[in-house]
């Protein structure tokens, strides 16, 4: 049986990470040597160099870093970075409130949105359901 880091190493680290979106799961790597998560995608820890990690689902919980608006004549949005509780920085938006109303702080919830380009994870304000 192949794992699911060798399956990422065979097709790309981000079509993997797409590929899991696009079913319905929010996974990132995680190395198991040092057991630290790291985002955005790739085949190799950037905390040691481990080359063996296991895609793994965080809580989706995290905290708004920065955040910013971009205005538009056909609406505005928010970007941010949001800090997940296991530690990755995410660049992301959130959605569910208007862009002014996104604060640094803000605790957050990811969620996974169907876009015309494909699947999107998003965030939405709020605490995870445990």
């Amino acid at each position: 049986m192949q794992s699911q880091s060798d399956a990422a190493a065979m097709q790309g680290a981000d079509a993997f990470y797409f590929g899991k979106l696009a079913q319905g799961s929010f996974v990132i790597p995680r190395c198991t040597d040092c057991g630290r998560w790291h985002f955005f995608p790739r085949v190799l820890c950037p905390h040691c160099g481990a080359d063996v990690l296991a895609w793994q689902a965080p809580c989706g919980g995290g905290t708004v870093y920065s955040t910013t608006t971009v205005r538009r004549k056909e609406g505005d949005y928010n970007v941010c970075l949001v800090d997940l509780d296991e530690g990755p920085r995410m660049m992301s938006r959130v959605t569910g409130i208007v862009p002014d109303a996104v604060r640094i702080g803000m605790r957050v919830r990811a969620e996974i949105v169907q876009e015309e380009t494909g699947p999107l994870l998003v965030f939405v304000p709020g605490e995870v359901q445990r």
